[in-house]
């Protein structure tokens, strides 16, 4: 459980606020007390700069123009008692350590850089400006400093470290402790303080991921979606997790549309292989019935009687090959492995070349094709997948057209599309096929000739849809119906 809860977003965060703070409350306690640190020296300098000359002044170092050792000693004396946090040098002009007023055990240095003590003197007011500590070989501290006369007019320095070592061990036994705890009670304030309020927000700002999660859950069990009202005003309103949740929706929405697509497709495959297996079984039925009589009363038979029962079952196996070559072209066209190939040609030209050859058909049904057209309109399609459209188009429109009657077909330009239109005199189009009319295998009601399987508008549409046009079917007064086709007009000059 404990596992668990550590993986979550709100828990990652407070734990990465609480890790941030601790840092940040450090590096507050180091600079701190460096800051003090350096503060503190600034100040002890600017109080103390005067020093070194107060002394040559007081105790009447300088008499006649000449460095009184004596009441030099007496001044070493005096400070190492009452005053044991500053240290006292006596200088030479070369910076050399002449005398002091610590234990000569513990001096590590012969000699003073004098860059800080001309600073210091050219620039009174430069702190903190700290200089070399003659007890150490490397560390540096404030110090007051002022001239004193030498030999042959020559002059030296006295020399006041104003934090010595007796200084430094103090202040580490007094304020180390108080520091400690100072700076303990500041970062643990600043944590409860900042995480309290770094919780408080990080729930506010999690909380919302945490109900989109659970709608992520919701969709994943369940498919459902709920669609927040008036999304878009908060995407434009809100941030980045109102985007997400935004894109969540839309994607969710698509989701769940294809499924249902899916089923709708699956849906339809089963019906066409049912559909499949019936019409193919039809047609292999009525074969096998004529040929198996055929063999059983072929001595029985007359002539003329076998030879219609061997045109019969001929003409099944024709359907029948005729049905599988459309299963085949229609399951091409919609895995896409047949793609048109486009050109410019003249749309008249092809109706007329597929109208002579659909006469024969016409004469049989007493049926007339008439063309209309107007000059110049030229396409720009794939000449064999329009062929097999007009061919679908006229023989349908010959089946449902009464005897003695017209089928009109008509070419013309229409905006940038090039417009064929094949209309009948027949009973026209029920309202309850018009929307599954160019759907496979569904047979409208009002054919006068049976014996098709369905596919041909079916294989028409897809043609049109692969050259980039459409195709619709529209009811005539008194009767008829009229397909029109729009493909894309070529450019002419």
């Amino acid at each position: 459980m404990a596992l668990s809860l550590f993986r979550t977003l709100y828990a990652r965060l407070a734990l990465g606020l609480f890790l941030l703070l601790v840092i940040v409350g450090g590096l507050f306690t180091v600079l701190s007390l460096y800051s003090v640190r350096e503060y503190t020296a600034a100040v002890n300098q600017e109080l103390n700069r005067d020093l070194a000359r107060n002394l040559v002044a007081d105790r009447n170092l300088v008499t006649d123009g000449q460095l009184d050792q004596e009441a030099l000693k007496e001044l070493f004396d005096l400070y190492m008692t009452i005053n044991p946090g500053i240290e006292i040098y006596l200088l030479g002009p070369d910076g050399r350590i002449l005398s002091y007023s610590a234990d000569p055990n513990k001096i590590k240095r012969n000699r003073v850089s004098l860059e800080p003590i001309r600073a210091l003197l050219a620039h009174p007011d430069a702190f903190p400006l700290p200089g070399d500590d003659p007890r150490s070989h490397d560390r540096r501290k404030v110090f007051s400093v002022t001239t004193v006369p030498f030999e042959n007019d020559r002059s030296g320095y006295l020399y006041v470290v104003l934090r010595g070592e007796e200084y430094d061990l103090a202040e580490s036994m007094v304020h180390s402790n108080q520091l400690l705890q100072m700076g303990a009670g500041a970062l643990a304030i600043s944590l409860v303080v900042g995480l309290l309020a770094g919780l408080v927000f990080f729930h506010l700002l999690t909380r919302r991921l945490s109900r989109l999660t659970e709608r992520v859950e919701n969709f994943e069990i369940n498919g459902e979606v709920l669609v927040t009202e008036n999304r878009e005003t908060i995407v434009s309103a809100g941030d980045d997790i109102d985007y997400l949740a935004a894109r969540f929706e839309h994607m969710a929405s698509r989701i769940a549309a294809q499924v249902d697509l899916l089923k709708e497709k699956d849906h339809q495959r089963r019906q066409m292989v049912a559909q499949v297996s019936h019409d193919l079984r039809t047609p292999l039925a009525s074969i096998q019935g004529y040929l198996e009589t055929l063999k059983m009363k072929q001595a029985d038979l007359e002539p003329l009687e076998r030879a219609r029962f061997l045109d019969v079952a001929l003409a099944e196996t024709w359907r029948l090959g005729r049905l599988v070559e459309e299963l085949f072209e229609l399951a091409a066209l919609e895995a896409r492995e047949k793609q048109p190939s486009p050109e410019p040609f003249m749309m008249a030209e092809l109706v007329h070349d597929v109208v002579q050859k659909h006469q024969p058909e016409s004469e049989r049904t007493s049926v007339r094709l008439r063309i209309t057209h107007a000059d110049g309109v030229m396409a720009l399609a794939d000449i064999a997948m329009t062929e097999r459209v007009l061919d679908n188009l006229i023989s349908n429109a010959i089946a449902h057209a009464p005897s003695n009657s017209d089928v009109a077909l008509a070419v013309r330009q229409d905006g940038d599309a090039v417009m064929l239109t094949v209309a009948d005199a027949g009973t026209g189009i029920h309202p309850q096929d018009r929307t599954h009319l160019f759907e496979p295998f569904y047979q409208g009601t009002g054919a006068v000739n049976a014996g098709h399987a369905g596919l041909g508008l079916a294989i028409a549409r897809r043609m049109v849809e692969l050259q980039k046009g459409r195709i619709d079917v529209r009811n005539l007064e008194p009767t008829g119906a009229e397909f029109q086709v729009w493909l894309p007009a070529a450019e002419t000059r």
